[in-house]
């Protein structure tokens, strides 16, 4: 089955596909722009970048940052592409194809594979081509927006041949597909996609994952990829390091981050179903060890240089949850829902990491363990290059199947609306029993007392105002005199009418005149 809540569109042939323009006005999210390359920033701490979808000249402008002065251009360089919509280079600049429908918003375009990416890829060109001959050689496409635009088409290549042509100049540049969702975990494949495609590196080699933006896909995959470089450094170096006199090994633990204790728990990540696996992992240091590398991956707030906080954007869109309408309400829990699974799986892997550091340790080959161990200790202090993981992360989830079962039934284990006090309820429950019009002034005096304590947590402004208003608009449906209850909930059925306080009052207080 499909763990993901949203609904994934199936991208659909290309004939009827959109073409939608990658770039637009306001991508630039972050200082320090690399022209052609939105939002490019190296995460601190890592030889790991994150970026949006570059123009051609974009792709050539971010390797030359990453290999600086010091880098080889010839030197391996892996860059991961996590999108799952097919792009081609018109006139240098990235168009991909979208579902009609699925104009400027996050397109789960459901089990896109690499290899199905690619051929769409294939057959988006001969449709670009083919729009653009019937056009007069001009090719009518939409921005984010859905304005339409037209260009005049000089040149057309896909992808792929892009990278191609890259090569000339960075020969050891490899470009990695791994189609992945927005807002859910990637599946675990892709997760040993990307460590097969690393497995073989070293730390120092540099690794770029885009998607179009450089938001949430590409952001997951950097947390992915650190928590990879972390494998090595740890598998590497630890014992190396305990051969120098009067080093205290416990400073160096990758686990030992503390997040600030003052946060809000959702901030902290301490959802009811994260607090369960960290019990069935027996592992604090797999969360902290993510957290810290989610953080490095964050915007500056959180110590890093990127846009999405991947933990705390989850207790954000919660807060907003409150004040949203009802069909708004749909679309955000289920988006939450989603976010807490890849939050839960990023976790996973991280404990999943964790474990494969002793294991590559114990898996050199015996010819060549004498030439890695150390005298002292006789533990190996092994290249990261040679670095060796026993089992895939396919694998690992099946030993720890109940890992599923348990994101499966806890992912929507949040308290989605706040808990009226009993005493408040049964004193508004009491006044619409003895006297509902007579006593209307009171009840609505007292909803809004009782909200006023109720969203005391939440900094004054706009979004309060509109939690605030938005619980009384249920409350008062809910201490409805039963006929009264019935012919409103009738009308809102009907969509004659919506669940709004002033409209329900309107109703509740109009008189006919005879």
């Amino acid at each position: 089955t499909d763990p993901r809540q949203l609904t994934p569109t199936i991208m659909g042939d290309m004939a009827n596909a959109a073409c939608m323009a990658d770039g637009f006005d306001n991508i630039q999210k972050l200082p320090d722009p690399v022209p052609g390359c939105p939002n490019f920033r190296r995460v601190p701490g890592f030889k790991v970048y994150c970026c949006g979808q570059p123009t051609i000249a974009g792709f050539e402008a971010a390797l030359t940052k990453v290999c600086g002065d010091k880098y080889p251009k010839d030197g391996p360089i892996i860059w991961f592409n996590l999108r799952q919509e097919p792009d081609v280079y018109v006139n240098g600049e990235p168009i991909c194809a979208r579902p009609p429908g699925k104009i400027g918003e996050y397109a789960e375009l459901g089990n896109v594979t690499r290899d199905s990416a690619k051929a769409d890829e294939e057959e988006f060109i001969k449709v670009i081509e083919g729009r653009a001959k019937e056009n007069a050689g001009k090719l009518k496409f939409v921005d984010i927006n859905k304005a339409e635009k037209e260009i005049e088409v000089k040149e057309v290549v896909t992808l792929s041949n892009v990278i191609e042509g890259l090569k000339a100049k960075f020969p050891g540049l490899v470009h990695m597909r791994i189609p992945v969702c927005n807002s859910a975990a990637p599946l675990e494949t892709d997760f040993d996609i990307l460590v097969k495609t690393l497995i073989g590196t070293n730390i120092n080699t540099p690794v770029i994952i885009n998607d179009q933006v450089g938001l949430s896909r590409a952001t997951t995959g950097c947390v992915a990829a650190c928590l990879f470089k972390e494998f090595q450094i740890s598998a590497s170096f630890e014992g190396l390091v305990e051969t120098v006199p009067g080093v205290n090994l416990d400073l160096l633990k990758m686990d030992r981050y503390k997040m600030d204790p003052n946060k809000d728990a959702l901030f902290r990540g301490e959802f009811e179903v994260i607090k369960e696996l960290v019990a069935e992992l027996k592992d604090e240091g797999a969360k902290n060890e993510c957290d810290k590398v989610i953080d490095k991956n964050g915007p500056a707030k959180t110590g890093g240089t990127g846009i999405k906080q991947l933990r705390e954007n989850i207790a954000e869109s919660k807060l907003s949850y409150e004040i949203m309408d009802d069909a708004a309400q749909v679309f955000l829990k289920s988006k939450i829902m989603d976010n807490i699974h890849k939050y839960f799986y990023i976790i996973v892997f991280a404990g999943y990491i964790r474990d494969a550091v002793d294991a590559a340790r114990e898996a050199v080959d015996a010819e060549k363990k004498s030439g890695v161990a150390l005298p002292t200790s006789g533990k190996c202090a092994i290249p990261a290059s040679e670095l060796k993981l026993t089992k895939t992360f396919a694998q690992y989830m099946e030993e720890n199947a109940s890992f599923r079962d348990l994101i499966e039934a806890g992912k929507g284990n949040l308290q989605w609306e706040r808990d009226m006090p009993p005493a408040a309820l049964a004193n508004l429950e009491g006044l619409a029993a003895k006297d509902f019009k007579g006593n209307l002034g009171n009840i609505i005096h007292d909803i809004y007392q009782t909200a006023h304590v109720m969203f005391g947590d939440m900094p004054q402004g706009d979004h309060k105002k509109r939690a605030k208003y938005r619980f009384a608009s249920k409350t008062i449906m809910r201490i409805l005199p039963a006929a009264m209850k019935k012919e409103i909930e009738g009308l809102i059925e009907a969509k004659k009418m919506t669940m709004d306080l002033y409209e329900i009052l309107g109703k509740c207080t109009w008189v006919e005149i005879k």
